[in-house]
């Protein structure tokens, strides 16, 4: 899928994180009057027009003055300047241009990413003649909007995604080296993880949150085993750190997120999954990665017969609905079973890259429809001809039949289901389409 990333900037209060909800079609980031609700970095997977694209809600500040203010929300454009491949700055038609409006104008038009000017509220005929203003800071690509109801989002979306040059990546290509991607939440122990994999103190290993601020790539060939290891700086829900540093490591670490394989995401054993570690689970798998969840620290917990087992199964509970993943139990610190997680980690990998003869396919899903009809609508019985695995990274596969709109999610899951008894591909998204015959 595409690296492509695109950052939402603008003072406090003038809706990006209801626009970025919309986007997302959910409700993540909080939404409130008061200005600088918004702390925590937002991010995730946008879609439109078939082009998925990583979206970052910049959040905003509350201010001791406006001097700071200003010094902070300069950081915050120059780091999405730098990393994002484009900019979505958002105005308020209500309050007009501002002075942070315009210090914030003059900083995006010296760069040569593409910036586009999106001045929201405007929700009637009136507020678009006062949104004409807005032409006053200079940009070309100027759209007037409404997160609220979505108006005018539609021809925003469309002038984002012409930039998504068409995903190469939906092609099969063989991954000459495999790219794994240690991904979780700070000091859950990843730079330990990578240091005792290569025997060498690579990172540097600290009790303090936040010490990786970048990616770093390590070349692996050991044990007639070759790999790239890509260790990221932690994803985390709360800052507790510099606000700036914050956000650059998240967009890092959701950018090797994009270039890895298989993504193994590391949780300390004593603090379990929490709802981030959840939220970062379900970006990698909505990305097509292979998945390997490595429960790190398990020789600091207290265990009896079945500790190991009940955890596993609390932990598939929380996974949900996609919980065919491996869980290895390791310790960093202690060398425990890491070279498992490798040898995982690579599992995954050749599942991911398994194709299904056709034939074969076809057996596995004609098996199924014959345990479990599909549904009946309007007196019709929807009726499966044949499948077919699409030439794409992430296993894809394609059911010709009458009523394709017709088949709902408990039967997608159904099959899906099936298909994962029929064929190894534990760790990995799958993908089902259903298209008329």
């Amino acid at each position: 899928m595409s690296g492509f990333t695109v950052a939402i900037v603008g003072r406090p209060n003038v809706g990006k994180s209801t626009f970025f909800n919309r986007l997302l079609q959910q409700r993540k980031a909080i939404v409130d009057d008061q200005s600088g609700v918004t702390r925590d970095r937002q991010y995730g997977v946008a879609d439109w027009n078939g082009k998925t694209f990583n979206l970052i809600d910049t959040g905003g500040f509350v201010p001791n003055s406006a001097d700071v203010f200003e010094t902070e929300i300069r950081k915050q454009v120059t780091i999405a300047l730098n990393e994002a491949n484009a900019i979505i700055f958002m105005c308020d038609a209500a309050t007009g241009i501002t002075d942070l409006d315009e210090s914030m104008a003059d900083v995006l038009r010296r760069t040569t990413k593409p910036v586009f000017l999106a001045v929201n509220k405007v929700d009637n005929h009136e507020r678009l003649l006062e949104a004409s203003e807005f032409y006053a800071l200079g940009f070309e690509s100027i759209f007037f909007i409404s997160s609220i109801s979505g108006s005018g989002s539609g021809e925003l979306l469309d002038a984002v995604s012409a930039l998504i040059p068409d995903d190469e990546a939906d092609l099969v290509t063989d991954h000459a080296i495999p790219k794994f991607a240690i991904i979780g939440q700070p000091n859950v122990g990843k730079s330990s993880l990578l240091n005792a994999l290569l025997g060498e103190e690579r990172t540097i290993v600290s009790d303090i949150a936040g010490t990786t601020r970048d990616t770093i790539h390590t070349h692996y060939k050991l044990y007639q085993k070759e790999f790239i290891l890509i260790d990221t700086a932690g994803i985390r829900r709360k800052t507790k750190v510099n606000e700036d540093l914050e956000f650059y490591s998240v967009i890092r670490a959701i950018r090797a997120m994009d270039e890895a394989d298989v993504c193994m995401l590391l949780l300390d054993a004593a603090n379990g999954i929490t709802q981030q570690d959840l939220n970062i689970f379900s970006l990698a798998a909505k990305k097509g990665k292979g998945l390997v969840v490595l429960v790190n620290k398990w020789d600091l917990v207290s265990k009896e017969t079945n500790t190991a087992r009940d955890y596993e199964k609390e932990l598939k509970s929380r996974l949900a609905p996609f919980n065919d993943v491996p869980i290895v139990f390791i310790s960093a610190k202690e060398k425990t079973r890491i070279m498992q997680c490798i040898d995982t980690a690579l599992m995954v990998f050749e599942n991911r890259q398994r194709k299904i003869p056709t034939s074969q396919l076809n057996e596995a899903v004609q098996k199924a429809i014959q345990a479990y009809h599909p549904p009946v609508v309007r007196g019709v019985p929807v009726s499966i001809k044949y499948a077919s695995q699409l030439p794409t990274p992430v296993p894809s596969f394609a059911f010709f039949c009458n009523h394709p709109d017709d088949v709902k999610q408990p039967y997608k899951n159904y099959l899906e289901n099936q298909l994962r008894q029929a064929f190894q591909f534990k760790g990995v998204p799958m993908r089902l389409f259903f298209r008329k015959k």
